[in-house]
């Protein structure tokens, strides 16, 4: 693990890149990294090789100009930087690129739901072991779970079946 800025604060630590399903919101790819590395270095293993759209937050910025994504068939829809959406001015089509960010932002969204059950449900808010390894192992079996979880809520209540 390792320590990184982010304005005056330090924070010392790993992060968790997930991959979602837009359509089920399920977990299907994920990798812990050190605190200070970029979130873009990391966009190559979170794709499972079929996507034909991928949506990213800012930080993803000309991710489809790296070298692991050329010829790649993906079509990228990464966030715009929040100085230059708030630079947006009131005509047309500043209206109309407001609206396809706020597009964007509801796709994005179910990467959060995730790390939703992960902190909330599960209690999972500091790592606990020392190094990348056994974390990236707790988190494999968390995100394992909450992809269960996530999947019963949208099959439903199992008939006969109490609460689980």
């Amino acid at each position: 693990m390792h320590q990184t800025k982010k304005g005056k604060q330090y924070y010392f630590g790993m992060k968790a890149h997930i991959g979602v399903d837009a359509g089920s919101g399920l977990v299907h790819s994920m990798v812990a990294t050190p605190a200070n590395a970029a979130d873009i270095t990391q966009a190559h293993h979170l794709l499972h090789g079929a996507e034909q759209h991928a949506f990213g937050d800012s930080a993803y910025q000309g991710v489809s100009k790296r070298a692991e994504h050329r010829g790649s068939t993906t079509k990228w829809h990464v966030a715009m930087k929040r100085g230059a959406r708030r630079a947006l001015g009131d005509d047309e089509t500043a209206q109309a690129r407001e609206a396809c960010e706020l597009i964007k932002a509801k796709i994005r969204a179910y990467v959060e739901h995730p790390f939703h059950v992960l902190k909330n449900r599960f209690g999972h808010r500091k790592v606990r072991y020392r190094g990348i390894a056994k974390n990236e192992a707790q988190l494999y079996a968390l995100f394992g779970l909450a992809n269960l979880l996530l999947a019963r809520r949208r099959l439903g209540a199992v008939p006969g079946g109490g609460a689980c």
